[in-house]
């Protein structure tokens, strides 16, 4: 289960790659914009600010995401990204930290792709982190002696989750479009006595977090612990670095 104050406490740092993506949109009058994997919405309203007189579209797969969502105002609907289909005026397709959930993205972005009209842009940004030191420490407790029978049905996403730039470029350019392909580390500083785990807490952990007791994640959290605690050492002033590697892509339909 989602929760969307736990994803939204650091906001700030989640954000910022969302508007380095949306930043390299050429659309200016779209018609149609669509947000899948929208989240708790904070984001997909700077969309209907940039765009005031596109029909916005929102989607998420998690209730409490959508909930919150709707209460930023937006017309947010549960949904399965494999199978949204684009309406015949839709401009814009944003994807902002939702396809690395998906296994089959690759070709959910080909079928968009053959589906927009020419002049068309998505625009997706999946994490590349998945064999850093935090995601290592999850799989490590999680398959530990004593969780492994709790959390045995998680499979747990490895390093070739998600593509490389180059990779996507290719698998766009192909589907006949022009790509732009990037990627980014960002070093966010974290503050608190358990940053690392905070972060993590919102996203990689949901899935483990939903299938233990309160007093087994409890558990969970003191075994993990002093993994992040290692991998992500406090500075002397008490913040830590987190680094933190992203994919971006932004194609338009030729």
């Amino acid at each position: 289960m989602w929760n969307p104050d736990v994803y939204l406490a650091f906001a700030d740092h989640r954000g910022r790659p969302f508007f380095d993506l949306t930043s390299r949109i050429g659309a200016t009058d779209p018609r149609r914009v669509a947000d899948l994997g929208c989240g708790p919405g904070n984001l997909t309203v700077t969309l209907a600010q940039r765009w005031p007189n596109a029909v916005l579209e929102a989607v998420d797969s998690s209730p409490e995401m959508v909930s919150a969502a709707r209460e930023r105002g937006l017309d947010a609907v549960v949904g399965d990204i494999t199978a949204w289909t684009p309406s015949p005026d839709t401009d814009v397709v944003v994807s902002n930290a939702a396809l690395q959930w998906v296994p089959s993205h690759r070709d959910v972005l080909v079928r968009w792709a053959s589906t927009l009209a020419p002049g068309a842009w998505i625009a997706m940004q999946v994490p590349g982190n998945f064999d850093n030191a935090s995601h290592r420490a999850v799989r490590t407790v999680a398959r530990s002696r004593e969780f492994a029978d709790d959390l045995a049905d998680i499979t747990f996403r490895d390093a070739d989750v998600v593509d490389t730039p180059l990779q996507y470029a290719e698998l766009l350019t192909d589907a006949g479009c022009a790509v732009d392909a990037w990627e980014t580390t960002y070093i966010h500083e974290l503050a608190g006595e358990t940053p690392v785990l905070d972060w993590i807490t919102g996203t990689a952990l949901t899935d483990v977090k939903s299938r233990l007791s309160e007093q087994r994640w409890q558990d969970y959290r003191r075994a993990i612990i002093p993994l992040l605690a290692q991998a992500y050492p406090a500075r002397p002033d008490g913040t830590t670095f987190f680094p933190f590697r992203r994919v971006f892509v932004v194609a338009q339909v030729l």
